[in-house]
């Protein structure tokens, strides 16, 4: 029976679909099948049944839920004792974070670490929505996550991060709006966005439910970095966060400021438990990031204070 079995087993009890749950993993559905298949004949029982386009747990796989759970963090308590003596001469740390917090400012950070330990691997991870961000961290499959503010984090540590400022994108055939362009007239614009649900769109709705319009949809994609070159093609405008606005501005994308100001805000979860030393590395160097920026004070156990 292998680790990553038992990730797979859970990943599948969590999203309720083969489908999905080799979507989040990132491998392809005949693989995650051919893994759960060995895991059943291990086990000597099916694990899931199937209902309509999903599964349920088998009485089976219902059984195997805690003891599975227990594994994998065991597992990692074992990491984390090799890595104590070794150090951070090497280790990894599997990250979750939202497409945008990815680019910014996950990318930079992981820069940084990296710079300051070169033997540390990194994993990072998408995810569905930002919600199961906190629900890949609270499993263990991975050790912190990256995902908006808001989120319900109970149970976890978290760290707020700087906000980031979020600005109106336009094709570059545009004419150049007044700036700062009012949140109605971005409503009355055809508009490139993803499906409900996701990150990105939620922050739009967000945004545009100050105004009394509908916002006029006329491009969704479940393809996020496919909403930079379709408003560079002129099928709409979009909200983005300031540092893929600027990567948009420089493909030629027309960039304004809004009003009344948008601005987003990340957090960053770990789980209360002990973290690895790479991880709990990270952490310090993500809290240091933090606190040179802002003036929020130090993560804290969410529902608790700090200490």
């Amino acid at each position: 029976m292998e680790r990553k079995h038992l990730e797979y087993y859970l990943a599948i009890a969590s999203h309720g679909s083969f489908t999905s749950a080799a979507s989040s993993l990132r491998i392809a559905q005949p693989s995650l099948s051919y893994a759960i298949g060995v895991l059943e004949r291990e086990v000597g029982a099916p694990l899931f049944r199937r209902v309509g386009r999903g599964v349920v747990l088998t009485p089976v796989g219902e059984a195997l839920l805690d003891p599975a759970r227990q594994v994998l963090h065991d597992f990692m308590r074992v990491q984390t004792a090799a890595q104590r003596v070794s150090g951070l001469v090497s280790g990894r740390i599997d990250i979750a974070a939202v497409t945008t917090l990815a680019v910014d400012p996950l990318a930079s950070l992981v820069g940084s670490f990296r710079n300051r330990y070169p033997g540390v691997e990194f994993r990072i991870v998408d995810a569905e929505n930002a919600a199961s961000i906190v629900d890949l961290v609270r499993r263990g499959q991975c050790e912190v996550g990256l995902t908006e503010h808001g989120i319900p984090t109970t149970g976890m540590r978290v760290l707020d991060l700087p906000q980031q400022e979020v600005l109106a994108v336009l094709p570059p055939s545009a004419d150049p709006p007044e700036e700062p362009i009012s949140l109605q007239r971005i409503a009355e614009m055809d508009l490139v966005t993803t499906p409900s649900g996701t990150t990105t769109r939620s922050a739009l709705d967000s945004a545009l439910a100050l105004t009394a319009s509908s916002p006029r949809i006329a491009v969704e994609t479940t393809h996020r970095a496919a909403i930079v070159p379709l408003v560079i093609a002129g099928s709409g405008a979009t909200l983005l966060p300031h540092r893929l606005a600027m990567e948009a501005a420089g493909l030629g994308a027309v960039v304004v400021s809004v009003a009344p100001p948008l601005a987003r805000r990340g957090v960053l979860v770990w789980p209360p438990d002990s973290l690895s030393p790479a991880a709990q590395a990270f952490v310090d160097l993500v809290s240091d990031w933090q606190a040179a920026d802002d003036t929020d004070g130090p993560g804290h156990l969410d529902g608790a204070h700090p200490g």
